[in-house]
Formats: structure tokens, C-alpha cells, sequence
């Protein structure tokens, strides 16, 4: 077939349709994807480019790469990538179950730090950042016949980089190539212009009456408001679950004990007696996100305390209520001041559309947004793209480990702003990722290697260098999640946690206080481990996640020929504090007479947040993780450095910065 012209259209036969088990057949038959999958087989096959719009709950996700697989596709390998690890792991375990066989088989999953593909594995799910790395490996990723990328609308920048690298293969590859991008609310007229001979195809959905309600006031505090309205659910409506958004793991876990408690005591309607709570979010263990998708005990109702994952990428079975907060946890760059930014930011009407239409899916629902219905027509109408608001180093890294020279010329959907272009080129130069030519460089092809941010990569390779690989390993394993210790909303719960913490207080910081509390995880015997976090007012789930993630790293070092060594218990912990400066330079910051902290390349001014072991103490100068925006700017997980350092260690950044 031709690179630039549609392929002949062919006809399909009844083959095509896939030969699943009786049982199963039945489940998806009911599915819309169901009655058009011989149209959207005909058109993967007739088009280079295939662009299919559906609503949520469609089936396409689980349904199209089987279809793929029992057409002519069958003996070639079928990916679909996910923007988040949650979805890709969901839906492969979900197909998996529906083809009768395990994961690992015929279907499998891979996203960072976990693979369950084999050589066995035909269907595979993956992240949009997993395939990125394996375009490194194979950049015209000629193992794979047909590559779908799902939940395109939310142009994550890890989405938009393969889009553009998509485009580029369809133009240089020469054999039997399909591209199909799904999406339930893309704006299918940018996507067919952007690749040449895209057709457009559009599953229709179903879905049910939706009554939404909105509040006559706005919240003081949406958390308050949330439980209050799931516990007036529970006690009022007819039977159904509850969908309810919420920004990140710490809330979640907060209001899930909650419940557990005050759920007990309020009667539900219509006989419900029990309320139970479950959680879902990208850090949370694959084993337990699956409970999400299984059905509430009898005699009980479910609700379910979610991210923004929930919107789109998973389909949960037996809601009937949404619970719509109105806001998410946004990640942003302020390319000016050079420092990643995390607030909790309202959402955007095609978001909250898209949590309203969660309600709808089986039978009709209500939704009851947190917000007035003014507010609700001041949010912007749709998410700004993170291409367009988010730090591009990380991009920029992987494109350049690609053959990409020139970043500027590469062919994004929507082109990222020059001066956070210049900026991501800049930071990767003084990381030592780039030569002065503006090429990869040595330590940049290792870097590109690390499934990590560049400044957590470089921390690994100085450390690596300095003989506390192994310590670096578990500060990046432990930064990967939200959040370590349970804080607890009572008085007393906050109290044990603020004790608990202090055990493991290391007067060097956060970084040095979360390799203290892995180390004792890691010394505890594994039958006593839950236990100990128990004691200790610790998530014992994110704690298995760190662990995972420690391992997978330990490994991948090791494969790279870099020493696994650690510092002993009683070693002065210099050599990691300089580990820290180096990858997180950016963010170093001295304190001022007031007790705040001014950001040396910027001038910003931050405080220590409060979850912090140095908050309330008065180090001369710091290093941190990302800058978090509650009522000021607060940096936080925080190391306490030497000013001299920065000028030993990273003199071409802060020669001119700070004066000698």
C-alpha cells in the first residue's frame, strides 16, 4: 500500500468477526461498538489513518483490537495505548478475562516499571509514554501492523510527541501500516487535517437521561460537601452506585475512612444498610484498582472516590449518582520563573460533561455538581492541552533520543509555546543531556534510557558516580507517589501521624526522611509489613508501589552496568545531598530575613509546606521536588543543602546567579 494514498478498500468476511466464548459474546453484544464492527473494520482496512469517535462506554476500547485480531490482523501484533497506566492495565486484565486467557498470553499490558507482555502476547496495551520509549529501540516501531491510540482528547504531552512521531512513520514506512485513533470527544476535523488521508468513523453510544443539579451556593469546602452529598445519596436514592471526583490520593484515602465510619451509621434507602467505599487513582496497586469493577456486596451500595481518570479512560459498572467537585490537581510550568507548578484548578466544561455522562451509562442517573450553575458558565470549555502548559524537557529528551534534531521543525498537533521550548533545550544542556551543538550527548542517551523525569535521572547517574545508586533509587521510588503518611482528619489521627513522622525525621530533609522510612519497610519481614505500616500511620499501598518501583529501577541500573551500592547507616548522607543538587538545581532556594525563601534563578519566593520535616526550621538554603499553590506557594518535599555546592556542581547555571 501506498504511504500517501488510502488503501483499496476490501471486502470482510464473516470471519472477521471475532470467535469469542458463548458467555462473553453475550456481555458485548449489547455494546454499540458491537453493531458497528464491521464498518470500523472496513474502514481500519481501507485507510492508512482511521479516526473513530465514541461515546464512553461504547466498548471500543476492549472490543476494536479484538475485532483486529480476528480479522486478517490476526498473526500480527495489535497495540493500544492508554494515556494513563490505570486504563491500560484495566483494560487489558478486562480482555484478557474476555477471551479466556491470562494476562501475559494472548493479551498483556506494559506501562512504567510493569510488563506482562510476553512473546506470546498479540493484544497489548500499553502508555503512550511506553511506546515513546520503544520508538528509541525502533523508531518506526515496524513490529506492530496496526497502532491505536485511545483516548486521544486528552492530549497529554507524552500523546501529542506520538502523534507527531505517528505522522512521520506514516510517511516513511513502506509496508502495510495502520494508524486508528479513538476518542470520545476529539475534534475528529484537527485530527484528519493533521494526518493526510484520515477518515473519519463515529460508533454511535447510548446513553441515558442525566439529571444534573447544581448547588444554590458555592462550597467552602468541597471535601465537606462531597461526603456530605455521597451520605445523602446513600440515604435518599433508589439503588446505584456513586461515581465521586476528587484531586489526588490523599483525599481519597481521607474520605474512603471516613465512610467507613460514618457510612456505617447512616441508613440507606430502600433497605441498603451498608455503604462501601472504594478508591481509584494512578498510584494505587493493580489488584486493588480492580475492585473498583466488581459489584457491591449485596444488601450495600458502592461509592467509588476517584481522580479525573475516572472521566474518560475507565468504564465502571453500576453507577448511577455522580459526584462532581468541579476541580482537579493540574500540573503547569511557569516558564518564567522555571519551576513545575501543582494546584488544584477548576475544571472545564467539557470535563464536567464528561463526569455528568458517567451517571448515564446503564440506566438513567443524576449528577450533583459542587458548584453553581454561574460558576459552572465561567469554566473554560475545553482542557488546555498539556503540550501548551507543561515543562517539555522530558519530551524534548525522548525526541532527541528518537533521531529528532531539530524540536522546533518536529510536527506537534497544536505547536508548544518557543519560550518553554528554549527553556526545556536550556535545562537539559545544563543537566549535561545536550552538547553544546544541541545533540544528545553520553549522558543524555543514558538518561533517555531511565523511565523518570530528567532531573530524577540525572540524580540516579551522579549518584551512580558517588556510590549511593541504591539510595537514589528508593528517593525516586518514594517521590513517585503522593503521598507516604496517613494524616488523618481528626485532631488525634493527625497527631499519631505528626509522631509517627518524627521517627523517621532525618534533619537533612524529606529525600533523606523517605529513604529512612523504605529502609525500615524493606527490614521488616514481609508478613509483618501491613502491620508496621499500621503502627507507623503509613499507606501501606503506596509503600507497595514504592517498592515495586525500587525494584524496577535496581534492575534496569544494573542492566545499564552501573554499580548498586548504598551508604552505610552511619555514613555522613553528603554524597546523595549532592545527587539532589545536581537534578534539581532548578529549584534550589535560599532563605531571606523573613524566614521565606527566594528561588536563586528566578527570584520567586516560597515557604516550606507544612508536610514537611524542615517546616518550622531555618536551613540556609534548599533543594525541592515541584512547587505546590494552596493559598501561597509552597515548596515541597524539601532537601537542606550548601550554597557552595550549587556553584561546585552546576557552575554553568550558577555562575551567574550567585556571586562569588
Amino acid at each position: 500500500m501506498s504511504n500517501n494514498q488510502p488503501a483499496k478498500r476490501r471486502r470482510l468476511s464473516d470471519e472477521s468477526v471475532p470467535r469469542l466464548r458463548e458467555a462473553e459474546l453475550r456481555k458485548i453484544q449489547d455494546l454499540p461498538v458491537w453493531e458497528a464492527r464491521k464498518a470500523v473494520l472496513e474502514g481500519i482496512c481501507s485507510n492508512q489513518v482511521y479516526v473513530i469517535v465514541g461515546e464512553t462506554g461504547s466498548g471500543k476500547t476492549t472490543q476494536i483490537p479484538k475485532f483486529l485480531h480476528q480479522s486478517r490482523f490476526g498473526k500480527s501484533k495489535i497495540i493500544c495505548t492508554q494515556p494513563r497506566r490505570v486504563a491500560a492495565i484495566a483494560n487489558a486484565t478486562r480482555v484478557a478475562k474476555e477471551m479466556g486467557c491470562k494476562l501475559g498470553g494472548l493479551v498483556g499490558y506494559a506501562v512504567r516499571f510493569d510488563d506482562t507482555s510476553t512473546h506470546e502476547t498479540k493484544i497489548r496495551y500499553v502508555t503512550d509514554g511506553l511506546l515513546l520509549r520503544e520508538a528509541v529501540a525502533d523508531p518506526l516501531l515496524q513490529q506492530y501492523k496496526v497502532i491505536i491510540v485511545d483516548e486521544a482528547h486528552e492530549r497529554t504531552l507524552d500523546t501529542d510527541a506520538l502523534l507527531g512521531l505517528l505522522k512521520r512513520m506514516q510517511r516513511l514506512r513502506k509496508d502495510e501500516f495502520h494508524i486508528v485513533l479513538m476518542s470520545a470527544t476529539l475534534d475528529a476535523g484537527k485530527y484528519a487535517s493533521f494526518f493526510p488521508g484520515a477518515e473519519i468513523g463515529l460508533v454511535q453510544g447510548r446513553q441515558h437521561k442525566v439529571d444534573v443539579m447544581y448547588t444554590k451556593q458555592a462550597q467552602e469546602s468541597y471535601l465537606d460537601a462531597a461526603l456530605t452529598t455521597v451520605l445523602q445519596i446513600h440515604s435518599k436514592e433508589a439503588a446505584g452506585d456513586i461515581l465521586a471526583f476528587l484531586t489526588g490520593q490523599e483525599e481519597i484515602d481521607a474520605l474512603c475512612n471516613l465512610v467507613k465510619t460514618r457510612g456505617a451509621q447512616t441508613k440507606g434507602a430502600h433497605g441498603q444498610e451498608k455503604l462501601q467505599a472504594v478508591a481509584i487513582y494512578a498510584a494505587l496497586p493493580a489488584e486493588q484498582q480492580a475492585q473498583v469493577f466488581h459489584p457491591a456486596p449485596p444488601g450495600s451500595r458502592k461509592v467509588i472516590f476517584a481522580t479525573n481518570i475516572a472521566e474518560t479512560a475507565l468504564t465502571i459498572p453500576g453507577v448511577r449518582y455522580v459526584v462532581d467537585t468541579g476541580v482537579v490537581k493540574q500540573r503547569s510550568y511557569q516558564t518564567g520563573a522555571g519551576v513545575d507548578l501543582l494546584a488544584v484548578v477548576p475544571i472545564s466544561k467539557a470535563q464536567a460533561r464528561q463526569r455528568s455522562g458517567r451517571a448515564g451509562r446503564e440506566a438513567p442517573g443524576k449528577t450533583f455538581r459542587l458548584y453553581t450553575e454561574a460558576e459552572f458558565e465561567k469554566l473554560e470549555s475545553s482542557t488546555t492541552p498539556e503540550i501548551l502548559r507543561v515543562n517539555l524537557a522530558a519530551a524534548v529528551l525522548q525526541l532527541k533520543a528518537l533521531g529528532i534534531s531539530d524540536i522546533r521543525a518536529f510536527d506537534f498537533v497544536d505547536q508548544p509555546p518557543l519560550p518553554a521550548l528554549v527553556r526545556a533545550l536550556e535545562h537539559l544542556h545544563v543537566l549535561g543531556a545536550l552538547d553544546t551543538t544541541g545533540e544528545l550527548s553520553p549522558c543524555g542517551q543514558q538518561m533517555a534510557r531511565l523511565p523518570v523525569d530528567p532531573q530524577y535521572a540525572k540524580i540516579l547517574l551522579v549518584a551512580a558516580a558517588s556510590g549511593c545508586t541504591e539510595d537514589a533509587a528508593a528517593v525516586v521510588a518514594m517521590a513517585s507517589v503522593e503521598q507516604v503518611f496517613v494524616n488523618g482528619r481528626t485532631e488525634q489521627q493527625k497527631q499519631a501521624a505528626t509522631q509517627a513522622k518524627q521517627r523517621f525525621r532525618r534533619p537533612q530533609g524529606d529525600h533523606l526522611t523517605a529513604l529512612a522510612v523504605l529502609r525500615a519497610f524493606l527490614a521488616t519481614g514481609k508478613g509483618k509489613r501491613g502491620e508496621w505500616c499500621v503502627q507507623n500511620c503509613i499507606s501501606g499501598r503506596a509503600m507497595q508501589r514504592c517498592h515495586r518501583i525500587f525494584q524496577q529501577l535496581c534492575t534496569l541500573l544494573q542492566a545499564m552496568k552501573l554499580p548498586l551500592e548504598r551508604l552505610g547507616d552511619t555514613q555522613d548522607p553528603e554524597p546523595l545531598q549532592r545527587a539532589l543538587v545536581c537534578g534539581l538545581f532548578l529549584h534550589a532556594a535560599c532563605r531571606q530575613s523573613d524566614g521565606t525563601f527566594k528561588v536563586i534563578g528566578t527570584g520567586q519566593e516560597v515557604s516550606i509546606h507544612p508536610s514537611s520535616v524542615l517546616s518550622g526550621s531555618k536551613p540556609e538554603c534548599i533543594v525541592f521536588n515541584e512547587l505546590v499553590f494552596t493559598r501561597r506557594n509552597y515548596a515541597r518535599t524539601v532537601c537542606n543543602i550548601q550554597m557552595s555546592w550549587l556553584i561546585e556542581l552546576v557552575p554553568t547555571y550558577f555562575t551567574k546567579h550567585i556571586p562569588r
